[in-house]
């Protein structure tokens, strides 16, 4: 691609975005092997595109709906709160020495704050501040703490710039996925989920652009159950397995 491209500046068809979601999706439940009691620590890898390719999705749906109204988002928050509170206990069970909650929280503020950003209606940017002030007091207990709050606003500042400034939202993963630890850590492992990180955004965004022919099935509400059942599920495979 050229520098004077754009990423994406129009509409995205569902296709390429229900294919970034799948994706997304499947990044997690590899990541989340890792805890089944097998050795895969390598997959700690592809696991790294998960979330900003959440994030990246929820940037893709604000820009998508940008000029309509508003009802449909206020939905798409209230079902990312809901299953916020239902995704906790499975999470929990799962991930036994949990010490975040569940990521669902972190994307209910990402999409605040993004939102009061993109839309110039008071309440709107007061809700994204109250976003920053919970993800700023509480970064600890948030997965991805408060700079994956702010991951879904640095993809979608991408959309309306040089697909080079991708690099942004590259830096502020990197800075949500305890890059200290990774560095200190040094292995092959430790590096590669580093640099997973940093371009994840560019790749999600490349999908974004030119998928646009695929035809996965589409995700709808029903998709959101998926994020508690797949705990319950590889639960399941780990007493299986133990």
């Amino acid at each position: 691609m050229h520098g004077t491209q754009t990423l994406p500046v129009g509409r995205v068809r569902d296709g390429a975005l229900d294919l970034l979601k799948w994706l997304a999706l499947l990044s997690m439940v590899l990541d989340h092997l890792r805890y089944v009691g097998l050795s895969l620590d390598g997959l700690y890898v592809p696991g790294r595109l998960a979330f900003p390719w959440f994030c990246l999705a929820i940037a893709a749906n604000l820009h998508r709906v940008k000029d309509a109204p508003v009802t449909g988002q206020w939905r798409y928050l209230g079902w990312l709160l809901l299953f916020s509170v239902i995704s906790e206990v499975p999470y929990r069970m799962f991930i036994d020495d949990a010490d975040t909650l569940n990521v669902l929280p972190t994307l209910a503020l990402g999409l605040l704050v993004a939102r009061g950003w993109q839309q110039k209606a008071l309440v709107d940017r007061g809700l994204a501040i109250i976003a920053l002030a919970i993800a700023a007091v509480f970064s600890t207990q948030l997965m991805f703490g408060f700079f994956g709050v702010l991951l879904p606003l640095a993809m979608l500042l991408v959309f309306s710039r040089p697909w080079y400034f991708s690099v942004l939202p590259g830096v502020v993963c990197v800075a949500a996925n305890q890059w200290q630890v990774l560095l200190n850590s040094g292995s092959p492992v430790a590096m590669l989920g580093l640099a997973t990180c940093l371009i994840a955004p560019l790749i999600g965004l490349v999908m974004l652009r030119h998928a646009q022919n695929t035809s996965p099935p589409p995700m709808r509400r029903w998709a959101y159950a998926l994020y508690p059942v797949h705990f319950l599920l590889l639960l399941l495979l780990r007493k299986f397995i133990a």
